[in-house]
Formats: structure tokens, sequence, C-alpha cells
């Protein structure tokens, strides 16, 4: 079951976060963000889903812009599978409460999450999809929106925990990310969470879905967002035929890829973005954030389970960074686990290998539950 949360204005103080009443409705299109409107929650404060107040990031480029800027929409803004106890109940017998949190790639909308959603939801753990658009981050604030967004979603995660340990549960959460971007997005989660040891204690794992590039390398950001404006899994990549045609296949090998090629616009829009990074990532402002967040994943990651799922043709992500960084995590004594799909390209593993996909994450969450818990 899903349900739908309120749009609200993001408070200077993080809590207690403002309640504001629905706008009565209107039988008339909507001209606010777009969006699946979901049955209402008759009980909001603890079931099926305690969340009140999260803004994430859907994209907004069909929309007409608000006129002003801090009007609050009644329209749903979040789509999380599951509940409270999630849909059966993940070690509901034990007395847990389990959340997955998924950060998606750079242009990713929330329906594209929804196949790993469904891989948690069919466990009993409750499932919430957070997306960046690609505007936002190429916004004017150079990213301050979306590190803004970003910390609202870290004040809803400890509500939530509160709300659970509250009714009487553990709660319990897991990160599964996507790219760089949703990797950064775990990054400012984490950094917003270093005064609140009881919260990071309730991470029990996390998955990194083609990530972890620690270098701040203007060619990897060029070709991650050429990737998201185009469309496209990897820029310049060798793409599934598979893929493309959106079937699954988990015996896909390297003679079964399609080469492709970039194109002139591709790769003039590549020139152009390595460039303009080239000075946007120098900018003081933007390294340093970049660079407390990095630090953080390197060094400051919770004592929990790690899984890398990963490709060796993969061409937005070099595979040379994910495996320098996993060997880094292991020298500090975390427990990390990977997996490299080889042929798949970026973000595209659970597409391309589903059955192996979908192992790989069972296995980490039987991981996460035998844990010590910290």
């Amino acid at each position: 079951m899903e349900v739908s949360v309120r749009l609200l204005t993001f408070a200077v103080s993080p809590r207690p976060l403002l309640r504001l009443p629905r706008r009565p409705h209107i039988n008339a299109p909507r001209r606010t963000l777009p969006s699946l409107v979901l049955p209402r929650n008759p009980n909001p404060r603890y079931g099926p889903f305690p969340f009140r107040t999260i803004s994430p990031f859907l994209s907004i480029s069909s929309s007409p812009p608000l006129t002003d800027p801090s009007a609050v929409s009644s329209a749903p803004s979040l789509t999380i599978n599951g509940g409270h106890e999630g849909i059966t109940g993940f070690r509901a017998e034990l007395g847990e409460a389990w959340m997955v949190v998924l950060l998606g790639w750079l242009g990713a909308e929330a329906k594209h999450l929804k196949r790993y959603a469904e891989l948690y939801e069919r466990k009993g753990i409750a499932a919430v999809r957070f997306v960046v658009p690609v505007k936002e981050t190429l916004g004017f604030d150079l990213g301050r929106r979306v590190e803004e967004k970003v910390g609202r979603l870290s004040n809803e995660l400890v509500d939530w925990c509160l709300d659970v340990e509250r009714s009487g549960k553990v709660p319990r959460l897991i990160f599964h990310t996507f790219s760089n971007t949703g990797w950064l997005a775990y990054g400012e989660i984490l950094n917003s969470l270093q005064l609140r040891n009881d919260i990071l204690q309730k991470i029990k794992g996390c998955i990194f879905d083609s990530g972890a590039a620690p270098e701040i390398d203007p060619q990897i950001w060029a070709a991650g967002f050429s990737a998201a404006l185009l469309k496209k899994q990897s820029s310049p990549a060798y793409v599934s035929a598979e893929s493309t045609e959106g079937k699954f296949d988990g015996d896909m090998s390297k003679s079964r890829m399609q080469p492709n090629r970039p194109n002139l616009c591709e790769t003039t829009l590549l020139s152009i973005l390595e460039k303009f990074f080239a000075i946007i990532l120098k900018m003081p402002s933007v390294n340093k954030r970049l660079t407390k967040v990095i630090s953080i994943l390197s060094e400051k990651q919770p004592f929990c389970p790690q899984l890398y799922l990963y490709s060796s043709s993969d061409k937005v992500i070099p595979v040379g960074s994910i495996e320098s960084f996993i060997k880094k995590q292991k020298a500090l004594g975390r427990i990390v686990h990977a997996h490299d799909f080889v042929s798949s390209p970026h973000v595209d593993h659970f597409r391309s290998f589903p059955h192996i996909y979908s192992s790989k994450v069972d296995e980490f969450l039987e991981e996460c539950c035998s844990a010590p818990v910290c």
C-alpha cells in the first residue's frame, strides 16, 4: 500500500516542524508538483507511516512554476511503499520496524525506483524513494537547494525513528544509493547526523549501486550530467540490447553488448560540461562542501555492512575508483561485500541481471540482520 505525504516549506529549526492545514480539494487540473494521487492516511501520526512533512526531490520539469515559491501544496510529494510496520512486518516478531531509503541517481524519477522498492516491499520493509532533478543541481545556488532538501529528509528520518521508539518498536534503517548523486546524498545525511549517534546506530546497512567515486573530477561529473541530460544509462557507454528493449536476461555477456558510440551532440555536451565543472568544482564554497561530505563517507560511515554493486563496463563512474574505495573501507575494518556485474551499464545492473541483483540484496539483508548491534 502506498500513501502520500504533504509538501511543506522547510523550517529553519529542524524541530518542531510546522503543520499547515490542507487546502480544500478542487476538481481542477493540478498546477503544482506532478505526482501520483494516492490514498490519504486516516491516522497520520502512527500508521501506516508516520512521516509528516517530507519534501523529496521530484522532477518539476513538466509543471508550470509556482507563483509563490513559499506556497504550500497539497499535492502528494513522496512515494512510500509499505508503512510504519512494513507490508507484513519484516522481523516484526522481534519488535523491529525496518525502512529502506532509496537515494536515486541524477535525473531519476520516483517511478524509476519502483522495482527497487518492491525488492524490499515483498519482505515487509517500508521504502522511501528520493530523487534529484538535474535542474536543482545546476541551479544558480550551486546545489544548496539540494543540500537543504537532503537536510529536511534527515530531520524526517530522525522523527521516524523517534516515533517508532515511542510506539514500542526498534527502528532499523537501510540505505540504497545509486550513482555518485545518491552516494553524496547519503554522505550529506551522515553529515547532518554526526551529533546524533543514537540515530546513526539505527543504520544497519548500505548498498551502493554504481557509486563511490571520491575524486572531485570534472570528467566524472560531466559524464554523469551528460547521461542525465541525454537520458542515457552511460555516456559514452556500451548499452545492452536487452536493456534498450526493457528486457531482463541474467545470462548477458560482453559479446552481446551493442556499441553506443557518442554522436557529435554528445561529444560537444561532454566537452562543455567538463570545462564547466573544471571551474565550478574549484570554487571554494563548492569544493569545501564536497570535500567535507566525501571525508565523512571515506572515514566516518557507520560500523554496519556495506554492499557495492558495480560493473567494469560502467563509463560514468570509473571501476578503479570504486574498487579503490572498497579497499580503503576494508582497511578501516568495515564489513564490505562487492559484486562486479562486468557487462551492465551504469545504474542498469538490476535490469540486466534481475535474479543475481535480487539475490545479492537478499543475502545482504541477512548479513545486516546478523551483524552485531552497534
